[in-house]
């Protein structure tokens, strides 16, 4: 995996909308806010939303949820060459998930401050880890409409929750780029 790879392109802006319509479907349904796509040679293969509530399946993430849905559209396990565009940096169970579908590149918006997945796959391919698989990664498209998505969910949680300074905890984890992280917010 590049977690410094290659620079956002002229189509990841408009596959990142598409995965932040996702991502507001799944707050309509009571998810948190997070939207997939995979696309394979300029064209959408997979669509996913967060659902893990719905389905009652903790592994029903939005990225996982698109990489089933292309695989099964293109009757083949292995994605190779594919783009996973998400709305927030991934966890390790997707970025694991990525690397088994062989993922070429994963681009997401927010990136996640506090667990920093793409750089905790880093570190652990640098300690020994012996993946098969490498992909490019970009982050920070469109983030700061991703991370307010989150945001939004996260204080109107806590509000009906009846906690105090409601987001506090979601406007220091979801970030909207490097400003404030010279390894770049992963």
């Amino acid at each position: 995996m590049e977690p410094h790879g290659a620079a956002p392109t002229s189509d990841d802006a408009r596959f990142m909308r598409r995965a932040l319509q996702l991502a507001r479907e799944a707050r309509s349904d009571g998810e948190v806010p997070v939207g997939a796509v995979v696309t394979l040679d300029g064209a959408v293969v997979g669509e996913g939303r967060n659902r893990p509530v719905a389905l009652a399946d903790p592994t029903a993430h939005a990225e996982v949820l698109a990489l089933r849905d292309a695989a099964g559209r293109v009757d083949n396990y292995r994605l190779t060459g594919a783009t996973l565009y998400c709305t927030v940096e991934p966890c390790l169970m997707c970025l694991g998930a990525a690397l088994q579908a062989r993922i070429g590149r994963v681009v997401f918006g927010a990136h996640d401050r506090r667990v920093r997945p793409v750089a905790r796959l880093d570190e652990m391919r640098r300690g020994g880890a012996a993946f098969n698989h490498r992909f490019e990664c970009s982050g920070g498209v469109l983030a700061e409409e991703a991370a307010a998505l989150l945001l939004e969910f996260f204080r109107e949680r806590r509000a009906v929750s009846g906690l105090d300074d409601p987001g506090d905890v979601a406007a220091e984890r979801f970030g909207t780029g490097i400003e404030d992280d010279p390894a770049g917010g992963r």
